[in-house]
Order: C-alpha cells, then sequence, then structure tokens
C-alpha cells in the first residue's frame, strides 16, 4: 500500500468511488453520478503542486484519495487557508485509510505552508466528523438545514485546523 499523486490512469477509480459516495447518500451535496468524462476538469484543477491531489493505492487498486483545493478562489487574503476532502472506496472503509490519507494531507499541507485548512461536509456525515475530530479540527461554523435531500434537511459544517503559526 502506499500514497502517492494521482495520475490520469486513475480517473475512472477516483469517479468510481465518488459515484459511491453519492450512491450511498448523505456524504456529498452532489445527488446524481458523474462520468469519467465529467470529472476530468475536477481532476485537471489538482495537477498542480499547489492544490495536489493522492490517492491511497492497495494492491495496484486506488482505494481512497484526498486532495487540497483553494478556499474562494482568486481571494487573495485567503491564500493560507486550504479545504481538505477525501474519499474512501466503500469496501476499504473503517481499515484506517481514511486516518492515513488525512494525517498524510495535513503534513503535506504544511510542507506547502498553508496556516490553516478547513474540511466542508454535511451535517450527516458522522464518520467524517470524528475522523476530522480525531486529528484536532474543531467545529467552526454551521450552516443549518442548507442541504436538503428530498425534503429531508442537514446543515453544512465547516472544520478547521490551525497548521502553522503566523
Amino acid at each position: 500500500m502506499s500514497i502517492r499523486l494521482a495520475k490520469q490512469s486513475d480517473l475512472a477509480q477516483l469517479t468510481e468511488i465518488y459515484n459511491q459516495a453519492i450512491v450511498a447518500g448523505r456524504c456529498t451535496a452532489d445527488t446524481e453520478p458523474f462520468s469519467v468524462e465529467m470529472r476530468q476538469g475536477w481532476f485537471d484543477a489538482h495537477m498542480n503542486e499547489a492544490y495536489p491531489l493522492y490517492v491511497y493505492e492497495k494492491a495496484g487498486r486506488v482505494v481512497g484519495y484526498v486532495y487540497l483545493s483553494p478556499y474562494r478562489p482568486g481571494r487573495k487574503a485567503m491564500r493560507f487557508l486550504a479545504e481538505v476532502s477525501y474519499y474512501l472506496h466503500k469496501d476499504f472503509q473503517r481499515q484506517g485509510i481514511g486516518s492515513e490519507l488525512l494525517q498524510f494531507a495535513i503534513e503535506k499541507a504544511k510542507d506547502l505552508k498553508y496556516r490553516h485548512l478547513v474540511a466542508i461536509l454535511l451535517g450527516f456525515n458522522q464518520a467524517s466528523i470524528g475522523l476530522l475530530e480525531k486529528f484536532n479540527f474543531e467545529k467552526w461554523g454551521e450552516l443549518p438545514h442548507v442541504a436538503d435531500f428530498d425534503g429531508q434537511t442537514c446543515s453544512h459544517l465547516y472544520y478547521g485546523l490551525q497548521l502553522l503559526d503566523f
């Protein structure tokens, strides 16, 4: 098993993992699965040093991934803050891989001189809340009942972590 930078040939597996989260429900605000072609722009946006995309590979198979994204792109005052996101294949959850990926992302974010990380997630996602709190992320904000899944609402949560002193 290893964590490495994503490559183009991983895109189909990354799309499959993300679509699993959509189908499972309550893990993302997206409600319709994506084709591989539809995810190309997202993939391309993370093929740079500032906002990298890493995959967790086990026996030659991508089973999870983590990536950094800009928060409020183009707003220079936010340049030391990155958003962290992660997804795991359904057959590889609750095996410690999420912890390995998040720890890896935290260290990479420090190397990239980000001062803070933020994770934005749905209030339904108790597994992610637990993972974030394990790594000392704190709840920084909540948009109450803004996500609507066919009449059932939940909050959009902001969890943050200070990485470096400033």
